[in-house]
């Protein structure tokens, strides 16, 4: 089993941390309704791009 000889870092830890945080997901606005939704997702009454899908 591997053991590490030397204790880490907190440079090195919050290195190895740098990828992981988190990001908000990005929204847009209908044209048609003006209804907010996620982008590449239709909104909650079906509309995408402008035409009804649903």
């Amino acid at each position: 089993m591997a053991v590490q000889q030397n204790k880490p870092t907190r440079s090195k830890r919050g290195m190895r941390r740098s990828h992981d945080a988190l990001t908000t997901t990005t929204l847009s606005v209908d044209k048609t309704s003006g209804e907010t939704h996620r982008r590449h997702h239709i909104t909650a009454d079906g509309f995408y791009r402008g035409r009804k899908v649903i």
